[in-house]
Formats: structure tokens, sequence, C-alpha cells
């Protein structure tokens, strides 16, 4: 009986292991379950951004960004900014539609008039180049949003850059969160709602994420902070009154009763009307070796009169961007985010419905005209006339 009861020393010893093969099983599956849980989250928020976006910024908020930067490089390596060619049919209409502007008559609105023409980068200029042009104007019809493309350098004479001039003294402007940067609750929505729209003019993008510490630097919207304000950081700074100033923290702008938000981003690009000597040190701009890939970025300056310039580009280094800043006469300049799925500017046209104004990409890139009547994930910019 005893044998027929007895399970032996074998299978004494397999019943343990079988546990703990159940147990280690059970672990996996849970965490399986929890990383397809945490990526169907990034993958479902709410926003235009696109699958690749959500699943390097989903990697990047986990400890990844060193796998993404690496993917980047590899995808660059592979396929790389043509250098020469032609714009694209598409790029040289928008180009010729500047060719096509004209002053305002003389007396119209001698307090805005339209800017002499940009000096391009690249001779001889194409028709248009540097001309600039109304993207928006307010209800007396001044052109307080004005543009121009040109083409970023003499090698890739296929791509397109933006800049975009603002009246400062005609706007107002507002700091928006995301839905998922910074993230958290604030007083002000992060899109643009129906109700809210009259007036508007123009959005743009924000800088590098602030939550993971990427900006270097913090975000303060009425009276809330995420990261921290950092003295030495870049730094656009608005106001109670709707003002904007834009320079460097403990020096050029500071907190002060009047401040309503602050957005920081790494360091100035363009101080003192010139672009800063280490432009070119590659570990201030991102992540290693990316400051001198041609790749989509974006950033924002002040002129002498503290008028707002703006710069998108298709494929632009961070020595490019700095000095189509200057070029187009920024004093201050700083970055602002990079890569396709996060530059963007939007003019906005209310002429046919002033409660709900049409919105205009300057420059294709991943998200559609409409990303800032959605939700946004990360925070922007917008602009109203006064």
């Amino acid at each position: 009986m005893s044998q027929a009861t007895d399970p032996g020393p074998r299978k004494r010893r397999l019943l343990p292991r079988r546990k703990a093969t159940r147990a280690v099983l059970a672990a996996l599956l849970v965490c399986v379950g929890a990383l397809g849980w945490s990526v169907s989250g990034a993958l479902t928020y709410p926003g235009d951004d696109s699958t690749a976006a959500r699943l390097a910024g989903w990697a990047r908020e986990h400890s990844l960004g060193v796998v993404v930067d690496k993917l980047e490089n590899i995808r660059y390596d592979l396929d790389p900014p043509k250098v020469g060619g032609a714009l694209s049919a598409d790029a040289q209409a928008r180009m010729n539609q500047t060719a096509a502007a004209q002053a305002p008559p003389p007396g119209a609105h001698p307090e805005v008039p339209l800017h002499a023409p940009m000096r391009p980068l690249v001779s001889p200029a194409l028709k248009g180049e540097g001309v600039y042009r109304t993207l928006a104007a307010d209800s007396k019809g001044r052109p307080i949003v004005q543009g121009t493309y040109v083409r970023p350098d003499a090698e890739h004479t296929s791509y397109e850059a933006a800049v975009a001039w603002i009246s400062t003294k005609n706007a107002r402007f507002q700091l928006h969160p995301g839905v998922r940067e910074p993230g958290g609750t604030f007083s002000v929505p992060p899109n643009v709602p129906k109700g809210q729209r009259t007036g508007l003019v123009a959005t743009w993008n924000g800088g590098f994420k602030v939550s993971d510490g990427g900006s270097n630097g913090g975000f303060f919207l009425n009276g809330r902070t995420v990261g921290s304000l950092r003295d030495g950081a870049a730094s656009e700074v608005f106001y109670r009154d709707g003002s904007m100033k834009l320079g460097v923290w403990g020096r050029d702008v500071r907190m002060t009763p009047d401040v309503v938000g602050v957005r920081q981003c790494l360091e100035l690009m363009v101080d003192g009307g010139k672009v800063v000597p280490d432009i070119d040190d590659d570990s201030k701009w991102g992540a290693t070796d990316q400051s001198a890939m041609y790749v989509a970025r974006s950033g924002v300056g002040v002129t002498a009169k503290g008028d707002v310039i703006m710069v998108v580009g298709q494929a632009l280094t961070a020595r490019t961007l700095a000095d189509l800043m200057q070029r187009a006469g920024a004093v201050r300049a700083m970055p602002l985010d990079m890569n396709r799925a996060w530059p963007s500017f939007m003019s906005y046209d209310g002429r046919t419905d002033p409660t709900d104004p049409k919105p205009t990409n300057i420059l294709d890139f991943e998200n559609p005209p409409e990303r800032y009547y959605n939700q946004a994930t990360r925070d922007f910019v917008a602009v109203y006339a006064r």
C-alpha cells in the first residue's frame, strides 16, 4: 500500500517546480498585461498624434529614450535629407503666393506695414522667396501676422523653411497646457474650444518635454508649476495683460505678480542679435549628434521692438534654425520642439466666420491644421488680435 500511495522522490521534487513555473508564468502574464494596458493607453489618448509619435512618447516616458534616439539615428542614416533638387510643386506654389503680395494702399495701415523682403540664404532667390504676405489680419484689416518662405541652406534646396512675424502691439498671447505635457490639471484648457476662438490669429507648438526633464527647465501657468523654473533657461513669459516677452530667466525675465505663464526650453540660440558661439555643441540642443541632423525643427524669437519671430522648417540643424531666426530679425531666440510630429505654426482666417476662424498650416507636418481645436497632447501658445 505504501508503494501505491507514495509519489516517490522524483514526483515530490516536481511539485514545487511546477508551482514555481506557474508563478513565473502568472507574473509574466501580469507584466505582459500591464505592458499591453500601458501601450494601449498611449495609442488611444485624445489628440491627433500619429502612432509613431505615440509609441516614441510612451518609450521616452518609460526610460527608453536612448532606444528611441538610436532608432531615429538609424532611420536618419538610412534615409537622409535629399541634397540639391528643386522645391515640390506645392512648396513652390506657397512661395509664389508671396510673390503676389502687395503693400496696403498708402495710408491704409501705416502702423502695421508689410515687411521688406527677407534676404534669402540661397542665391539666386526664387520667385517670391523671402517676400512677406499677410497670414492673418485683425478686425480693422491690419496685417498683424505675416509670413514668408525661404530655402534653409544652399545644399538642401528642395526643402522650405517658413518665417512668421507677429505684431505684439496688436496681439495678446495665451499659454495653454497639453493633456499629457506637462500633464495635470490647469484652469486653461488643452485646446482652443468653441466659444473662445473669436479673434484667434495664430498658434505655435511648445518645446522639449518638461515632465521628463528634456527641456532643462520648467512650465508655470496660473500658479501651478511643473518641473523647476531654472535660472539661465531660455523662457517665453506671458503676462496678465496678454503681452509676452522672451529671454534668459533671471537676467531678462523673472517672476513678478504680473506673470501668469512661463515656458522654458534649453538656452538661447540667438542672444544680443548674434547666434550664440556654442551653437554647434551637439550636447546642448537635443540628443547627442541630433543637433547636426537636418530634421524638422521650430524656434521662436523677439525683435528689438519686441515683436515675435517664429520659424519652422522641414530640414534644419540647430545652426540653420538659429541663422534663420537671426536673419529674420530676432535679437533673442530659443529652440522649441523638433521632429515631424511636433513643430507647427497655424494662422487663422476669420473672415467667413469670426467665431470659428479657419486654420492653415504654414508648413505641412504630421498634425492637421485643426490640431489645437482638438485636445492637444502638448502645450502650445495661442495668439489673439487685441
